[in-house]
């Protein structure tokens, strides 16, 4: 890259940065980014960039595949139902010790290294994801968002740290739920009043026509998005989605994002780039 053209990103990214700055911007960390060695590095990289010119980003994380490694370690069979890991107290306890304790921190030490200061917390501290059964409990523990509780997170963003939450709720009486991150990353986004709610995927984006990459809707409207899951234009794994993202604006976050995470610095693109890179929905 000329010297020419890197002034010129730098220009382009500038009323972004101005726009953005002080701002929240909630990102799900997922999919396969977090398999590649060089995803990771960029996407920690991008993290502290976002934190360095003032926006404030909190990073919500899963970690599935981790954690059919650890199962298949214990001999434990992993289950699915409907795309939803089946989760009994057994693997409950491997979720929780995966996500909180290895994969957490993983992210936090990725993010340090950079020179920021990114703090690992679950979803059981301080209360921060309260949570029930989801739905009539044939999935065992896994459990759906009821509440979160902000007043954990505020002062950690004000002092400049960043959090980086793990997807692990649990109910008034103790008992822990394995919640799809996608969906705790859309309320935390609301609760802390998000300028932005970002998940990170293995798709391009919302497509207009299924199974085809080269049909990306850049920018819609909440109307918009309802309607391509009316005409099961968007399914699957898309689904639950784009639905999170639809729940966070209908709750006041100013706009939501699916985008590639498996281009390189594709956080940037999305954030501070005239063109974007994947699907824009706002409200």
């Amino acid at each position: 890259m000329d010297d020419s053209l890197r002034v010129s990103i730098l220009s382009e990214a500038l009323p972004y940065i101005q726009s953005f700055s002080g701002r929240k911007i909630v990102v799900k960390y997922g999919g396969s980014i977090m398999e590649d060695e060089k995803l990771k590095k960029a996407f920690f990289r991008d993290i502290a960039l976002l934190s360095s010119v003032g926006v404030c980003p909190v990073v919500i994380h899963g970690g599935g595949p981790e954690i059919n490694r650890w199962l298949n370690k214990l001999e434990i069979s992993p289950k699915f139902d409907n795309g939803l890991r089946v989760t009994d107290e057994k693997t409950m306890e491997i979720v929780e010790m995966v996500l909180m304790g290895r994969v957490n921190k993983q992210i936090v030490r990725g993010i340090n290294k950079t020179g920021s200061l990114a703090v690992g917390i679950s979803g059981l501290d301080g209360n921060l994801i309260q949570s029930r059964e989801l739905g009539d409990g044939s999935h065992g523990l896994v459990g759906e968002v009821t509440q979160i509780n902000p007043e954990l997170l505020d002062p950690l963003i004000a002092k400049g740290y960043i959090p980086v939450i793990s997807s692990i709720g649990s109910t008034a009486d103790g008992i822990s739920h394995n919640i799809n991150a996608d969906f705790v990353a859309g309320e935390v986004a609301a609760a802390i009043n998000a300028e932005k709610l970002i998940l990170l995927t293995d798709t391009p984006g919302i497509l207009k026509e299924r199974d085809n990459p080269n049909s990306l809707a850049k920018q819609i409207n909440l109307k918009e998005a309802r309607k391509f899951i009316e005409k099961n234009i968007v399914s699957n794994g898309m689904l639950p989605k784009t639905e999170c993202c639809i729940r966070a604006l209908a709750q006041g976050v100013k706009a939501a994002h699916i985008i590639d995470g498996r281009i390189e610095h594709s956080l940037l693109l999305e954030i501070f780039t005239n063109s974007g890179i994947g699907t824009m929905i706002n409200a």
